[in-house]
């Protein structure tokens, strides 16, 4: 998980500022030292991390802070604020062109995850209603044209190719001309790459932006990498003048230190992060959220956001009527289940959760979670629609756990630990109903479906 080692570190730092009443400046010159090792460890560029406690330790000492009656909590907005600076702010958004298609280069390094970002960030443009063209201009790389051919079929987005034989330069301006005709508004072109920077490379690059001007170019930089990411950006944006930076695999980047030196060495926004390998794992990136989860104080908005996406209005709704009425079935748990799947693995929809403690969530195992969620599914499917609807013919009967337990290929064990599970969330429903009627207010009184 992005940012675990540095957010296990500076919460338990900010946590014993929080414990004390009264903070002077020798509390805040030993909170920023761990601070200072926390960034440097998580590979955090020196000269960042220099100006990053400089910045902090300046505001800490205020009188406004050490007098206050919550100096700890005061210290802590603070850490949150210069975070969110560091990494950009705020949101930095496509700059969308106001006349025809808008066009946009993709670059970087040969092994960064171009290709599969061109689709990611196509599906992502295609939930803001756009229309996007694909463009394959790495005629260098071995089937780098099919990849991209097979990205756009996965994801139901055109592809423009010409081939290994024509020049990028033509292929993009031939691509911009064909998707003006199709009345695609977005165009993504995925340029080739090296494994190393050399001339060549960046001269291709600058024909394809003097020739098309993009509205955007955007460097795809493995996160993974660490100080060389940074390297690379400061390398690229000098030859191109990149417009962002799409960082990749920072699912995998425990310590994150590219997140958080790219934008403040090159100056350029992070727009976009790559956070697993599914096309839709791939989300904008927010400076004032990520600093939130590294602090421990979660993404509320992150996981509304992705409810909303993937959550069906009505069918939640039903369910939470049937659950606040302990009318829950078999059919019921299976909806619910299917629900939460759409949201993805259980320990990244933790992360986004205030209070959660970073270092429990890598002990979660999510394939583990995402096994049992299965079993549980087969289950379910193996009983029949009458017994779905009505569990209380499966709970008496020992007969029809044996033949369930043997159609989804389990034990009658397992069976149980689901009737199990079932019986527990209904008794809870059951309990949180009598406190809603014995509430003056009503402990859900605002939501839709109590009225």
């Amino acid at each position: 998980m992005a940012f675990e080692g540095l957010g296990e570190k500076l919460q338990g730092t900010l946590k014993k500022l929080r414990g004390k009443g009264k903070l002077n400046e020798k509390d805040i010159k030993e909170a920023m030292r761990e601070v200072k090792l926390a960034l440097l460890e998580a590979d955090v560029n020196y000269k960042v991390v220099k100006n990053f406690v400089s910045n902090v330790s300046s505001k800490c000492v205020g009188e406004e802070v050490l007098q206050s009656l919550t100096p700890g909590q005061q210290v802590v907005k603070i850490v949150n604020d210069e975070l969110t600076n560091l990494m950009g702010g705020s949101e930095s958004k496509i700059n969308y062109s106001s006349m025809g298609p808008t066009v946009i280069m993709l670059v970087g390094l040969q092994g960064a995850g171009k290709t599969t970002m061109c689709g990611k960030l196509a599906l992502e443009l295609r939930k803001n209603n756009k229309k996007p063209l694909l463009v394959a201009c790495d005629i260098y790389r071995p089937a780098a044209i099919k990849q991209l051919q097979v990205v756009g079929k996965q994801i139901d987005v055109p592809v423009f190719t010409m081939g290994d034989k024509i020049s990028p330069v033509d292929i993009a301006k031939a691509a911009i001309k064909q998707g003006r005709e199709d009345g695609n508004n977005v165009i993504i072109i995925d340029t080739a790459g090296r494994l190393h920077i050399d001339e060549e490379l960046m001269q291709e690059l600058k024909d394809v932006k003097e020739n098309i001007n993009p509205n955007e170019i955007l460097l795809v930089v493995d996160s993974m990498t660490g100080q060389d990411a940074v390297n690379v950006a400061e390398s690229f944006n000098k030859e191109l003048d990149v417009s962002g930076v799409i960082l990749t695999k920072l699912d995998g980047d425990t310590r994150g230190g590219a997140a958080l030196s790219i934008r403040s060495i090159t100056e350029k926004p992070i727009k976009f992060v790559g956070v697993g390998e599914k096309m839709n794992d791939f989300e904008v990136f927010y400076p004032d959220r990520m600093a939130s989860r590294i602090l421990g104080m979660g993404d509320v908005l992150s996981l509304i956001e992705k409810a909303q996406e993937a959550i069906d209005e009505k069918e939640a709704g039903d369910l939470a009527k049937k659950m606040m009425g302990a009318e829950l079935n078999f059919e019921d748990f299976l909806s619910a289940m299917t629900q939460m799947k759409k949201l993805g693995p259980i320990n990244k929809l933790l992360e986004m959760v205030p209070g959660v403690d970073s270092s429990a969530l890598g002990q979660i195992d999510a394939e583990k979670s995402e096994k049992q969620m299965a079993k549980t599914e087969a289950i379910i499917y193996s009983m029949t629609l009458k017994e779905r609807r009505n569990p209380s013919l499966v709970i008496g009967s020992s007969s029809r756990k044996k033949r369930i337990a043997l159609g989804a290929g389990t034990t009658i064990q397992e069976v149980n630990k689901l009737i199990k599970g079932y019986e527990t969330m209904k008794k809870s429903m059951k309990q949180m109903k009598s406190l809603t009627k014995k509430s003056k207010k009503g402990l859900f009184g605002k939501m839709p479906f109590m009225s």
